[in-house]
């Protein structure tokens, strides 16, 4: 039997302040969720995002 291959999903990251979804990104299901620092055009400074599915 042919072995599934695991797709890229839209995985979206979250400011950790305001809640605003500011990033799209797509990964292959399976690695660990990101936390990184990018910048917020809500707030006007960087702050950490969390990955999050929709």
């Amino acid at each position: 039997m042919a072995k599934s291959k695991k797709k890229a999903e839209p995985m979206f990251l979250v400011c950790s302040e305001c809640g605003a979804y500011n990033y799209v990104l797509r990964r292959k299901p399976g690695s660990e969720k990101l936390n990184i620092k990018k910048f917020c055009p809500c707030d006007r400074k960087h702050t950490m995002h969390k990955e999050k599915k929709k």
